[in-house]
């Protein structure tokens, strides 16, 4: 008689690679691309006061501080799968409650977006660390990034214009690539992550994990890493275009600069062989301090519009570098038993940076022109310069050899 087998891939599904990741990148690319420059537009449509928009703002993103934290306790009691597809039809429910238009379900639906990046975002993180091994995460970062690009570039100008040729048309897209998005997760059978060890102790409350965290020095200055880089980007998507109108320059470039600089990462393979042939340490303090320089220059210097616009434009591409290898040292300093709880902890420098950018620029402009925020952005950004010299010199690197005496220590 023949025995019938279970085909082995059946039994045995294989472990996701850098390239899955990547896809899964690529399509949450799509669905936040495309609606990165339609929200703010029937925001302000829907609700018809710029006051109103920017309060809704920011209590959406104090809802995303506190739903960001949260998943660690609620993955005690849901398994991680089904945590990610919940975060995943968070963006099906978001949009679908967008593209009706009323106020009341615009900010629904922003609220509803908000919650399943950064609810997938922690599930991305945690399943990465899982499966990809710590010196393959800067090839993983390269090809997020890489997979991401097409998303980026094309996604906010085609959004716009799908926007204002039939308002539902950028939202369906979003939906329909969420659905997708959901079925590639479904193929590559990621399950629940790797079991490290059973709990003994009952589940902490939601915030106990930050304890743990503020006794990691390293994970602190990881995290203070991807804050300071965030708040870079804040300065050049939301004032460099302000800086231009209110200069004469136009409406147009701000959107124009930030197709261009998104298109920069398709680069991105380029860029992480310089980042393999130096180190993460030097890599991370180039980035920063190259962007301190150029937004200090914007920011302290008296100079034509242009230049200014053309400084801050320069340092976009240093921020894309920073996207690569800002992000290394707080991953790769990630105990396995904390991989959840931590990757709540990271995913809330967006918030962080949403909630503070803002708010240090309501300051600055209480005294200051406009290029006051670009210098405080330099500011920021040669703190990280100093901070990331207390970095390991051959943190990322293989370790085939012992490290020498002169090396120095991780703090």
């Amino acid at each position: 008689m023949f025995e019938r087998r279970i085909p082995e891939w059946l039994r045995h599904a294989p472990a996701p690679s850098v390239r899955g990741f990547a896809i899964l990148a690529g399509f949450e690319a799509v669905i936040r691309g495309i609606l990165i420059s339609v929200f703010p537009v029937a925001m302000l449509d829907a609700l018809g006061d710029v006051a109103r928009v920017s309060s809704v703002y920011f209590m959406i993103g104090l809802t995303s501080l506190v739903a960001g934290l949260l998943v660690p306790f609620l993955n005690r009691f849901i398994p991680r799968r089904w945590m990610y597809l919940i975060g995943a039809s968070g963006y099906v429910l978001g949009c679908s409650a967008a593209m009706v238009g009323t106020p009341a379900l615009m900010v629904t639906g922003l609220v509803f977006n908000s919650i399943a990046t950064v609810t997938t975002f922690v599930c991305f993180n945690s399943y990465v660390l899982d499966y990809i091994a710590r010196v393959e995460l800067g090839r993983c970062e390269t090809l997020r990034l890489f997979y991401s690009a097409l998303g980026w570039t094309v996604g906010p100008f085609a959004g716009v214009l799908l926007w204002g040729w039939w308002p539902p048309a950028p939202f369906l897209i979003s939906i329909t690539a969420a659905l997708i998005m959901m079925a590639a997760f479904f193929y590559m059978r990621m399950g629940n992550g790797k079991l490290i060890t059973r709990a003994k102790k009952p589940p902490p409350n939601p915030l106990a994990f930050l304890r743990r965290f503020f006794q990691q020095p390293r994970l602190v200055a990881g995290w203070l890493f991807a804050v300071i880089r965030s708040c870079g980007w804040w300065a050049y998507i939301v004032y460099l275009p302000i800086y231009a109108v209110e200069n004469g320059l136009g409406e147009q470039l701000g959107g124009a600069a930030l197709s261009i600089t998104n298109g920069a990462l398709f680069l991105t393979p380029l860029m992480l062989r310089w980042i393999q042939a130096r180190s993460i340490r030097q890599s991370v303090r180039t980035g920063f301090f190259v962007c301190a320089v150029l937004f200090g220059l914007a920011g302290l210097v008296p100079l034509t519009p242009w230049l200014i616009v053309a400084l801050v434009f320069a340092a976009s591409f240093f921020l894309i570098l920073l996207d690569i290898c800002g992000g290394l040292p707080f991953l790769m300093a990630v105990k396995p038993s904390e991989r959840t709880e931590m990757s709540a902890v990271y995913s809330s420098y967006r918030d962080v940076s949403g909630i503070a950018t803002p708010g240090m620029a309501w300051l600055v402009l209480l005294v200051s022109p406009i290029t006051g925020i670009f210098a405080l952005a330099g500011a920021a950004c040669l703190l990280a310069w100093s901070l990331a010299g207390n970095l390991h010199p051959r943190l990322g690197e293989a370790r085939l050899r012992p490290v020498s005496d002169d090396a120095i220590a991780p703090t």
